[in-house]
């Protein structure tokens, strides 16, 4: 996973690095936002474009956010409340739009 959105973005959520985003990788949800390790081509577009300085490569993540490397590849892996399975893939964050939901770590914050 090259670059993951850390705990900084709950209920930020700013999005900057949704619009630099030039694969369209980053999905939206409820509180913070996702990248998708296998659709993101590890430019770090994103990175310097966060207000609250959120993202990081894998790499990078301090220790007290370790759990967000996981809990972004489970936001397209694991079955998301309101969902009737994962998202996996798609291809494009605008192709779905605002997901309206989270992973349990981030919904358990």
């Amino acid at each position: 996973m090259p670059y993951v959105i850390a705990s900084a973005c709950i209920d930020v959520n700013d999005k900057a690095c949704v619009d630099e985003c030039p694969v369209d990788c980053i999905y939206e949800g409820q509180r913070k936002s996702y990248i998708n390790p296998r659709e993101c081509i590890d430019c770090g577009a994103c990175e310097p474009v966060c207000p609250v300085e959120a993202i990081y490569q894998d790499r990078r993540l301090p220790e007290s956010d370790a759990a967000y490397l996981a809990d972004n590849q489970a936001f397209f892996v694991d079955v998301l409340d309101g969902r009737a399975e994962p998202l996996g893939d798609p291809g494009g964050a605008r192709k779905v739009g605002d997901l309206g939901t989270d992973t349990a770590l981030v919904q358990g914050v």
